[in-house]
């Protein structure tokens, strides 16, 4: 049985822990690996490994900086296929989906290239007589990045490119239940050129990250997972006096007006709805037609979520299996009181049959209608494959219905009216808006983040708030004498 350690100082290590988890293949059922679970003395060698290079890799140049960015970003897309691999391999979504994630991160650690531009300061000359004022940024030291299982290539990249870029050194604690990919990374990192100790990767649980929140050599921690977990490491990671950004759960919400085109409103809800087995955070769950619309909408979506192919990553299929069992059971748990409390089962996932090995963790794409707010298959974070339908009767009852929802992270609003467009982007309380885009996923060069109980921290992950995330802001305000004007002569010839 293959055991996965850690990638601490440049080098692969095992730990002083005992504990073990497994790794499966969700197509399978298979346990492929075990993973070494960290412990706090781990995680202290690592936090200290990182916190000996942070204190010269700051001072490291730019150019140098960027060399290394560059270089990595060179040997990530040129083994695209394989990092997709590997994610296929552990967390089951399909060869697209992962090659896909690949390529958002890939757009990262571009961004990072171009560094030097986006840490530029400012220069005032003369804010006083003979008095000068500018700012720069400079990094924290070392910051911890504990990422999930549903992105394990993408939401790494989020953050270890801008940090490292920026001068930090990282320990990245990615999920337990597929880390095999972050891993890789640091790998990678490492063959570009990165010094030992820049970045350092630990596997682990609870123990490890509560070591990361609490060790005092970590300035920063960045987070994404749900809620009630990001809640925890927001408190107390900043009872610590760290600087925090955990970005939580969602409830996404997609309104379609009656005006919309409901063709494209159809695809869009299926494949925001289904892709990647409805196991990321900006899966759209909720779906709000406005009526007299909801009819023929519902026809269209049933219609094309007939056609969809459930199985194996690895075979061409258009989904593939949940993460693990227990995850698979947890969401039919969700559909069976969804219909147990009056949603229309119009398309039910449980019946499937895949195309794969029947001890996959299989649930197919599943459709309720008519639900309303208080059910569970509402009010809750799913996390898999399943689209809501609520039918409401105007624009002002689906935007209230959104804005009432605890959640914040993005939502999205289907119609041909731009002044409809323009007021539910403005009325609307959500980080994250697609207008006729069903999944509003920024590029790197903005930033990624919801509102309400999906973020905890003020700042969201990549593009500008990245950069301030990961560095400190210094103002300088500077005064040289001028012998020509009654200062001390230093060599200057005098001049009367």
């Amino acid at each position: 049985m293959k055991l996965v350690g850690h990638f601490v100082d440049g080098k692969w290590v095992s730990g002083s822990a005992t504990r073990r988890g497994d790794i499966f293949d969700p197509a399978t059922g298979t346990r492929t690996a075990e993973v070494e679970l960290a412990s706090a003395a781990d995680v202290a060698v690592a936090v200290e490994a990182a916190d000996r290079a942070a204190r010269t890799w700051r001072d490291s140049s730019l150019s140098r900086r960027t060399a290394v960015l560059f270089a990595f970003r060179e040997l990530v897309h040129a083994r695209r296929d394989r990092l997709a691999e590997v994610i296929t391999a552990e967390h089951g979504k399909v060869l697209a989906d992962a090659a896909g994630e690949v390529q958002r991160g890939l757009e990262v650690i571009e961004y990072a290239c171009g560094i030097p531009a986006a840490m530029r300061g400012g220069f005032s000359e003369n804010v006083s007589t003979e008095v000068d004022s500018y700012n720069l940024r400079q990094p924290l030291g070392v910051v911890a990045v504990i990422s999930p299982f549903n992105f394990p290539v993408m939401v790494p990249l989020w953050f270890v490119p801008v940090a490292v870029a920026t001068g930090n050194a990282v320990v990245l604690k990615p999920s337990e239940k597929d880390p095999s990919a972050a891993l890789l990374l640091a790998e990678w990192f490492a063959e570009a050129g990165l010094p030992p100790g820049v970045l350092n990767v630990v596997n682990g649980d609870k123990e490890a990250v509560d070591a990361l929140l609490d060790h005092p050599a970590v300035r920063a921690v960045s987070f994404v997972g749900s809620t009630p977990v990001a809640r925890h490491v927001h408190q107390r990671a900043s009872l610590a006096g760290k600087r925090v950004q955990a970005l939580g759960g969602a409830k996404n919400h997609m309104v379609v007006l009656p005006d919309a085109d409901l063709e494209l409103a159809a695809d869009a809800a299926v494949n925001a709805g289904f892709g990647s087995a409805g196991e990321r955070c900006m899966a759209i769950s909720a779906l709000v037609a406005v009526e007299p619309v909801a009819d023929a909408l519902v026809a269209k979506i049933a219609e094309r979520t007939a056609g969809l192919r459930t199985g194996d990553g690895r075979r061409g299929c258009d989904m593939g299996p949940l993460v693990t069992a227990a995850h698979a059971e947890r969401v039919r748990s969700y559909v069976a009181a969804g219909v147990a409390a009056g949603a229309v089962p119009v398309v039910d996932g449980r019946d499937v049959r895949p195309d794969g090995d029947p001890n996959g963790y299989w649930l197919g794409p599943t459709l309720l209608d008519r639900v309303t707010p208080e059910m569970s298959v509402y009010t809750d974070e799913i996390f898999g494959p399943v689209l809501s339908v609520l039918r409401v009767g105007s624009y002002d009852e689906a935007v209230d219905l959104v804005n009432a929802n605890p959640y914040g992270n993005g939502t999205a609003v289907f119609t041909n009216d731009g002044g409809a467009a323009r007021r539910y982007q403005h009325e609307v309380e959500v980080g994250m808006v697609g207008i006729n885009v069903p999944i509003p996923v920024p590029m790197a060069y903005y930033s990624f983040g919801g509102w309400k109980a999906s973020l905890f921290g003020d700042l969201h992950a990549h593009g500008e708030d990245g950069v301030r995330f990961f560095t400190r802001g210094k103002v300088i305000t500077s005064r040289w004498l001028d012998p020509r004007t009654g200062g001390v002569n230093l060599g200057f010839p005098t001049q009367t």
